[in-house]
């Protein structure tokens, strides 16, 4: 009976393919953990980091404005609409309101710094208590877990457009929820001189991202035209991305302002 050789050629080649089986499958699973890792970092870390930048954020404005956190801090839920406001308050275009704006006009409300934080934003119904810093840029304003106010836009209390970004995830994901907003639901703006409250009026579900009709002065969806306003006033723009995990359309929601009184 003939006996079968085996080659020594043979042979490394069937050692070769076993190498090469196992370096394949060390290869794949040290890119399956980096990509776990890279995962837990942009939901995880990035939020915890974020959040504690901004938590900080907003301890440095009051410190700055000589105040602490109180009854406006925003941390107890208020679902329905604003209560009346208090005798201090001022309605737009009143006179009490123009007294206000002049006691208001200090140069950081008026002109604040590329990617300075000047306000603080509070969402009763979110729990939401975070800084407002100038511009929108990722690595300066909203990967700090800040909210971005759009340049050009108007500030707050002032005619026009206080229009604001945020990301819905990651980076302290501060606009995550603002698909909850109902209409009714309060937003509050605290700035060096005084708080101005939105109340939530309108939600455009979805639109373009170049629907830059919805942070103009009178908001109007370039791509939805049924959806915004046509006659001035003072409005507040919440944008943020749509769907979750995506950036490829926007979410919006509109507020108008109720009542605004000095600190």
């Amino acid at each position: 009976m003939r006996q079968r050789v085996m080659h020594h050629g043979a042979r490394r080649r069937r050692e070769g393919r076993r190498r090469a089986v196992w370096t394949g499958g060390e290869l794949l699973v040290s890119v399956g953990v980096v990509l776990l890792l890279l995962v837990v970092h942009q939901l995880w870390w990035t939020n915890r980091e974020a959040k504690e930048g901004a938590r900080h954020g907003v301890e440095a404005l009051e410190r700055e404005w000589g105040r602490g956190g109180g009854a406006d801090s925003g941390t107890t839920a208020d679902s329905g609409a604003p209560s009346s406001p208090p005798a201090s308050t001022a309605s737009p275009g009143s006179r009490a309101e123009r007294d206000l704006r002049a006691a208001a006009s200090d140069p950081a409300a008026l002109t604040p710094g590329r990617s300075q934080a000047y306000a603080i934003l509070s969402v009763p119904r979110l729990h939401l208590r975070v800084p407002v810093a100038e511009g929108v840029g990722k690595r300066s304003v909203l990967n700090k877990g800040y909210v971005g106010h759009y340049p050009g836009t108007g500030q707050p209390g002032r005619a026009g457009n206080f229009a604001l970004a945020g990301h819905r995830n990651t980076h302290g994901e501060p606009f995550r929820y603002i698909n909850r907003l109902a209409p009714g639901d309060t937003v509050r703006v605290e700035t060096r001189s005084a708080v101005y409250t939105y109340a939530v009026d309108r939600t455009l579900r979805q639109t373009s991202a170049r629907d830059s009709g919805v942070i103009r002065p009178i908001p109007r969806s370039t791509v939805h035209p049924t959806y915004g306003y046509t006659t001035p006033g003072y409005y507040l723009t919440l944008t943020t991305c749509t769907p979750e995990y995506t950036s490829r359309y926007r979410l919006v929601v509109w507020g108008k302002l109720v009542s605004m009184r000095p600190r």
